[in-house]
């Protein structure tokens, strides 16, 4: 018992998970228990290897005997059986192809490879267009499955299979180029040779296998050409549609030739989807008409699937012609308007694509994986391929290569990236051969993951240290894939030995614009200025450029980005702090480079105060800060300066300060609009307090005390709803007083704020609107308490009742304005609700509104405010129904749009189904009023849907396009219209 126990404890070390019944199958095995299990030990799963050898050998009883006599053989074996159940079960069917597994197991030549599968199906490999004798093609699926079983031991006993991968996936291209020719072969045969041999055909091969770097289990991209053979005296001896229906069958025996499933296995599909139109397009196309298509018609797409093209099989010299001219345009396409933002969105695409119950086991599709590298490699290809014919490779690893050597990557990152994709090919490749199955997922199964690891040199703990490794491989390429995009750009313009330059200035430009610069020289320009000297900031700049460049791209405007963040260095860069967080802090210099190239708004504030850009290092400071956390930080600023126009000017920075930390803080996602627009009032309302403390101020020292004075917030700024361009709506209510003298200085008071605020200057001014006001323009600036009760007790009229709705105590006296309050509130929520004639009262005044208030010429769908459900829509229905039944619903009680509708749809006075309309119709056009601002630095109502200011536009929004933001923002507006239509139009 003790013998046995220790043997099981030994059977488990050597890899063994069925210990029990391994000892019994290992006691019986003639060649000796104890160097089975030793020759076991070394391979993927020693359990399934076992099993393998005592399955063959009930087909071979000789299999012992020729192990022993033949170790390399053994070995080989062994390998296979304990990494494929596929292959197993091929060998335990086909005994004999054991034989594949003895001799050298070196690489065989393609030339042999392509002999050996056509004198398969019985066709002479020296003809020049082999005819095969055997039709039924399962000679030929023997033939590559035993070549496959021969490559898989090669690969299975190599020492370390990420080496040999580039190596292995070469020969199953080559073999791939056999199994082409030999069903080419068949199906000559099948239309008769006589047939075949009116016409020349080859077979172009795309993706992996024209890259020669081909899968176990994969399918087979192709394209086909035909031309017509010519008789003696040069005529054609076939022609028009009869070529293209001749060249058709015979594509399309080939196809079903190699995809067919029989007795003896399948081999794999054909895909002809990449040719011209796709599955739309003719199957076989002569030279010229693949000429005209991709001269007229064919996307950069389409150029970008032909950049591993190779002649694979049949008429070799037709092949390669069809290389020849299509080549020089595939290394063309990096020049092409909006190349790079394709590829990069089209790379997104396929992220998105994936399942999620896939995502974090996709090796290939996954972020990090096989497609990041071959994306990366194959952008920079075609970006500097157009310039530098040294980097048009086909293959990944042979393209990284190249990209390395002349200096567009760098060696360190170049060799990390490939040894990561070795890797990751090699991963690809054992999981495909276990079942012999097309996937590129890493199983979930722990038994399957252990065989995995195993199988990739992995011993101590091999699932677990397999998902390590594969994790470090990728988030080495995500980490790589930013860097070697953009660094070699620096090596043309940062002033380093002429010995270590590797672009020339053409070749950066060309990079610069691929990846969206407007003005590559001015970009290259702003680069060299950055980066020239060997000083301390110089090396850092050239340490953060990189990534900058790229998250310079990707904001709307480049090229101001890169402009602004060269004035702010210059203004910070020997400030050590700013060096350090451009060096250390990645975030802050990412936020930065959105930032500059998303917002001239943003920009221009930035620029008038650089170390400003201190702010987008800050983490916790909360977005909108409180109101009187703000009230008393402007007040303090204020009261630093003894006189006014000081305190003015200190009081505007910091307010351009909040506008700037605001607007980034938007321009980075991290506050959505409502939060924007309580922000800007509260930067608003903090202004006006700390301005009129300044004015009241100055008042007494000059011995003419001020009495209380209230302003009153109204429109958006009442509502907490302000815009990037909102003036101030109010109203400035004064305490009652039996001095005569008091309004006069109330109104002076008034009249130096309104001075102060909007004084010419560096930072943005506050403009005051007052014309909300009893009596508009022609009342006075500032009113009593008492005037006030007065007039709207005797004279106001409903537009003023609606108008107040959104009054609120903005600055100024609290007190007094609650006081105000007091006496508004019966106008705004009028007992009974408002009259049938106040109702039309109201409609009119919108109907006059619409006709007379939206400027000439502008498109009413797409104005933001006056236009069909935008902004003065939903808040039009909003407000009269508050008018109509906050007297009986106090929650209707509220200056703010969307707080007021989603109480007017919990009390069922608006559907569900009407208030998220009108709800996302009022944030839409919110948020683009405020991205307008942001981008352009200029207010306007109007969405642009042309230019760049259409494109910034829509790209700051989330949008590809201003097409697509112009038809979501129709759409949306115009199921608010029609839900406007009803509840205030009643129709």
């Amino acid at each position: 018992m003790d013998r046995l126990e220790t043997n099981l404890g030994r059977l488990a070390r050597l890899g063994f998970t069925d210990t029990q019944r391994a000892l019994a199958m290992l006691s019986t095995w003639p060649g000796g228990a104890t160097d089975c299990a030793d020759l076991l030990s070394g391979v993927a799963d020693p359990d399934l290897a076992l099993t393998g050898l005592y399955r063959l050998a009930d087909e071979d009883p000789g299999l012992h005997a020729r192990m022993a006599e033949d170790p390399a053989l053994a070995t080989r074996l062994v390998h296979v059986l304990g990494a494929s159940a596929g292959l197993q079960q091929h060998l335990v069917r086909h005994p004999t192809h054991v034989d594949q597994l003895a001799g050298s197991l070196a690489r065989t030549p393609a030339a042999t490879l392509r002999r050996q599968l056509l004198v398969a199906v019985g066709a002479d490999p020296d003809a020049t267009e082999p005819v095969a004798a055997h039709l039924s093609g399962d000679e030929l699926r023997l033939a590559y499955h035993a070549a496959v079983l021969r490559i898989a031991a090669r690969d299975l006993s190599a020492e370390d299979p990420a080496t040999i991968q580039p190596d292995i996936s070469a020969e199953l291209s080559d073999l791939a180029d056999a199994v082409l020719e030999a069903a080419l072969a068949i199906a000559r045969g099948e239309v008769g040779a006589d047939q075949a041999a009116r016409l020349r055909f080859a077979v172009v091969a795309l993706g992996k296998t024209g890259g020669q770097e081909l899968n176990y289990i994969s399918d087979v991209d192709v394209l086909y050409v035909v031309e017509p053979h010519v008789d003696d005296q040069g005529a054609p001896c076939i022609g028009g549609n009869d070529l293209t229906v001749l060249g058709s069958r015979i594509a399309s025996a080939l196809a079903r030739i190699c995809s067919a499933h029989t007795g003896v296995g399948t081999i794999w599909p054909v895909d002809a989807a990449l040719r011209p139109e796709g599955k739309a397009g003719p199957l076989v196309r002569t030279l010229a008409s693949h000429g005209t298509y991709y001269e007229k018609w064919a996307k950069s797409w389409e150029f970008q699937a032909m950049l591993k093209a190779r002649a694979s099989a049949g008429d070799l010299a037709l092949g390669r012609a069809f290389v020849d001219m299509v080549s020089p345009m595939v290394w063309q396409i990096g020049g092409r308007e909006g190349f790079v933002h394709d590829v990069q969105a089209m790379r997104r695409r396929v992220v998105r694509l994936i399942p999620a119950k896939e995502r974090d086991r996709e090796i290939k599709l996954g972020e990090g994986g096989l497609r990041d590298t071959e994306f990366t490699v194959q952008l920079l290809e075609l970006v500097h391929g157009r310039v530098d014919e040294r980097v048009c490779k086909s293959g990944t690893l042979p393209g990284l290569e190249a990209l390395v050597e002349y200096g567009y990557v760098g060696r360190e990152d170049g060799a990390e990236m490939a040894a990561a994709y070795r890797f990751q090919r090699a991963m690809e490749h054992r999981v495909q051969l276990y079942r012999m199955r097309r996937t590129h997922l890493v199983p979930d199964d722990p038994v399957d993951l252990r065989r995995l690891g195993r199988s990739l040199g992995f011993r101590r703990n091999p699932a677990e240290e397999l998902v390590k490794a594969w994790r470090d491989s990728t988030r080495r390429v995500v980490a790589l894939h930013q860097r070697i995009f953009y660094s070699p750009l620096l090596e043309a313009v940062s002033h380093i030995t002429s010995e270590a330059l590797r672009l020339t200035t053409q070749a950066a430009q060309d990079r610069l614009h691929g990846l969206g610069y407007a003005d590559p020289r001015a970009a290259l320009q702003h680069i060299e200025a950055l980066t020239q000297g060997m000083g301390r900031p110089a090396e850092i700049q050239r340490q953060i450029l990189p990534a900058m460049l790229g998250w310079f791209a990707d904001g709307p405007n480049p090229d101001a980005g890169l402009l602004a963040f060269r004035k702010v260095s210059e203004a910070l860069g020997r400030t050590s702090w700013y060096l350090r967080a451009l060096r250390d802090g990645g975030t802050m210099a990412e936020r930065l480079a959105l930032v500059l190239s998303t917002s001239r708004y943003a920009t221009d504030m930035l620029l008038r105060a650089p170390q400003a850009v201190q702010l987008l290092t800050d983490e916790g400071d909360s977005i909108p800060r409180p109101a009187e956390k703000l009230r008393a930080d402007f007040t303090a600023i204020a009261l630093r300066h003894d006189d006014a126009l000081g305190a003015a000017d200190a009081i505007r920075a910091q307010r351009r300060r909040e506008l700037l930390r605001t607007s980034m803080a938007d321009i980075l996602g991290r506050i959505d609009i409502e939060a924007v627009g309580e922000a800007l009032s509260n930067i608003a309302a903090a202004t006006l307090d700390a301005t009129l403390q300044v004015v009241s101020r100055e008042a007494e020292q000059r011995g003419e005390p001020l009495p209380a004075i209230a302003i009153m917030a109204m429109g958006r700024w009442g509502g907490g709803e302000m815009s990037y361009a909102s003036d101030a709506d109010c109203m400035f209510v004064m305490e009652d007083s039996d001095d005569p003298e008091a309004q006069r200085r109330a109104i002076a008071a008034i009249t130096r704020l309104r001075e102060l605020l909007r004084r010419p200057g560096a930072d943005p001014a506050l403009e005051i609107d007052a014309d909300l006001r009893p009596e508009g323009k022609g009342g006075p600036m500032v009113r009593t308490l008492e005037s006030f009760r007065a007039y709207y007790q005797r004279w106001s009229s409903t537009w003023e009742a609606q108008a107040l709705v959104r009054c609120a105590v903005g600055a100024g006296d609290r007190e007094l304005g609650n006081s105000l309050v007091e006496v508004i509130d019966p106008l705004r929520w009028p007992e009974g609700g408002l009259t049938d004639k106040q109702v039309v009262e109201i409609r009119r005044l919108k109907a006059r509104m619409e006709s007379e208030r939206l400027p000439r010429g502008v498109e009413r769908s797409r104005h933001t405010k006056l236009g069909p459900g935008g902004l003065s829509d939903v808040e039009w229905v909003v407000q009269l129904i508050q008018l109509q039944h906050a007297y009986e619903h106090p929650q209707l009680r509220t200056t703010e749009t969307l707080p007021a509708l989603r109480a007017e749809r919990e009390l069922g006075l608006v559907s569900e189904s009407d208030a998220e309309i009108l709800e996302q119709a009022w944030l839409l056009a919110s948020r683009i009023r405020n991205v307008i601002m942001l981008v352009r630095a200029r207010a306007s109502d109007t969405l642009p849907t042309d230019g760049a200011d259409g494109a910034a536009v829509a790209a700051a929004m989330g949008f590809e396009g201003s097409g697509p933001l112009k038809a979501h923002y129709r759409e949306v507006t115009h199921r608010a219209r029609g839900v406007v239509e009803r509840l205030f139009w009643g129709e």
